[in-house]
């Protein structure tokens, strides 16, 4: 399984290394299939409908509304030469016309009176032009010649009573050649974004492709099982040093877990040799010098209970293994710390009066919690056990709770040899045994499952000297806080 992973990172479009195998070189189609590609192309895209709209705009605020005052003078004209046709019928549209054409400073007004054969009455046409044949009223942009130019006009024919027929426009040959001006340019303009567009979009895939080529190579490297390689950081704090440094904090997590399961590995294989061993020597023992029923029966029992520790050491493995994968998360509820506290302490009164160890308990009466009771109960109930485990004849155990800042706080202290400076950082590692331990019974495992517990509730374990002694502090959020996370 780990080859074809390897391969499958190495051959990656952000590998800084082409692949050796030269069947395994990309082929042309997986251009199209890489993200960098996608963002490179999105960004053109983005870039060009943005100049687009942009130069669409311009265009519109600047021939469109030249074409918008051009139409709105010739419906001017047109209105005012109507209400002169109604008072004054031909003559007076005849006059009118001849004076706005000799008013026309700007000489761009066209006025074209014809009779029903079309036949020029008044106006600045020589004659009426053959497109503008269609019913009225019908637009048109056409060249027309006058005074012997040619130049392009827009028009607008109207039909008046008893067949006569009008004319009305402007020259816009100038305004023609402005907007012709002006789309050219944006046209242009359109080119040169679309090639910088381009250039951009190559910029933003190499960019894009370096940036990631970290994080291939990072990943190449662990595929192939340096898992020292970390993903390096530019330095700038955007959202790629972001992903750095949640793959190295993944990386590093994912370190200290295979390092977890070495040494479980390594500390089952040392702890558990021992009474396996020893079980295996007694059977064989009996079988080869047991003289009676009883000495077998015997023999068999004190293998059993060698098993049976085994056994309880696989299953306090299993028990942390379900609680740091959150399965029980969903039993969390409300629950009164109180009397769990004394149920505790009444479990382990009798234990601590035969060692001769003063157990005392000191809680509100009213001690409100949020999370799975079973678990905190076993986890109060082991840092009791080894509080009581490891005091001298005549010491004391005090069990305490109370309500902080940080929450809800669960002091366990004995007056025992504690646990060195060096060592507390361990302590709550799988079979780590201190030297003061190696005496005792156990396997190591008791403050492993309250770590456990304390993390699945979003709490701590903190291990200080209590002088002597430990004193052991779990502390778990308010109820409130960890209801609402």
């Amino acid at each position: 399984m780990g080859a074809p992973g390897r391969r499958a990172v190495a051959n990656s479009p952000f590998s800084d290394t082409a692949p050796s195998d030269p069947r395994a070189r990309r082929s042309p189609l997986s251009l199209f299939h890489s993200a960098s590609f996608r963002f490179a192309v999105v960004y053109a895209l983005l870039l060009a409908v943005s100049a687009a709209a942009l130069a669409m705009f311009l265009w519109w605020a600047t021939a469109g509304l030249l074409d918008r005052q051009t139409d709105a003078a010739i419906h001017a004209d047109a209105q005012g030469l109507s209400e002169r046709w109604t008072e004054g019928g031909l003559p007076a549209l005849v006059l009118t016309v001849d004076d706005r054409l000799a008013g026309n400073v700007d000489d761009d007004a066209i006025y074209l009176l014809a009779d029903p054969m079309l036949r020029r009455v008044a106006g600045n046409l020589e004659r009426w032009p053959s497109p503008a044949r269609q019913p009225a009223p019908a637009w048109y942009e056409l060249p027309v010649r006058r005074a012997g130019i040619t130049s392009l006009a827009r028009m607008q024919r109207y039909d008046l009573p008893n067949g006569f027929h009008l004319l009305i426009g402007r020259d816009v040959q100038v305004r023609a050649q402005l907007r012709t001006l002006l789309t050219d340019a944006l046209l242009w303009a359109l080119v040169i974004v679309g090639a910088m567009a381009t250039a951009g979009a190559l910029l933003v895939r190499n960019l894009f492709r370096r940036t990631l080529a970290n994080v291939s190579a990072t990943a190449a490297a662990i595929a192939a099982g340096d898992f020292a390689q970390r993903v390096k950081l530019s330095g700038r704090g955007d959202e790629f040093d972001q992903l750095a440094e949640t793959i190295n904090d993944m990386l590093d997590r994912i370190g200290r877990l295979m390092d977890g399961v070495r040494q479980v590995s390594n500390a089952i294989a040392h702890d558990l040799r021992t009474p396996i061993t020893r079980a295996r020597t007694r059977l064989e023992d009996a079988a080869l010098h047991a003289h009676s029923p009883e000495e077998l029966r015997a023999a068999i029992e004190r293998a059993t209970a060698d098993l049976d520790g085994i056994v309880a050491v696989f299953q306090a493995l299993l028990r942390i293994a379900e609680i740091e994968a959150g399965s029980r998360r969903s039993a969390f509820a409300r629950f009164d710390l109180a009397p769990l506290l004394a149920d505790v302490a009444e479990l382990y009164g009798a234990v601590a009066e035969d060692r001769q160890v003063a157990l005392t308990v000191a809680a509100p009466d009213h001690l409100p919690a949020y999370g799975d009771r079973d678990l905190v109960q076993q986890a109060v109930a082991n840092l009791v056990d080894n509080a009581v485990k490891f005091s001298p004849p005549g010491g004391q155990v005090r069990l305490r709770a109370a309500i902080t800042q940080a929450g809800v706080e669960i002091v366990v202290e004995d007056q025992g040899p504690g646990i060195p400076a060096n060592d507390r950082a361990r302590a709550t590692e799988r079979f780590f045994r201190g030297e003061a331990a190696r005496s005792t019974p156990g396997a190591g495992l008791g403050l492993a499952l309250v770590q456990a517990v304390a993390q699945l509730h979003q709490g701590s374990l903190r291990l200080d000297d209590a002088g002597p002694g430990l004193r052991a502090v779990l502390v778990l959020p308010a109820p409130e806080e960890a209801a609402g996370g």
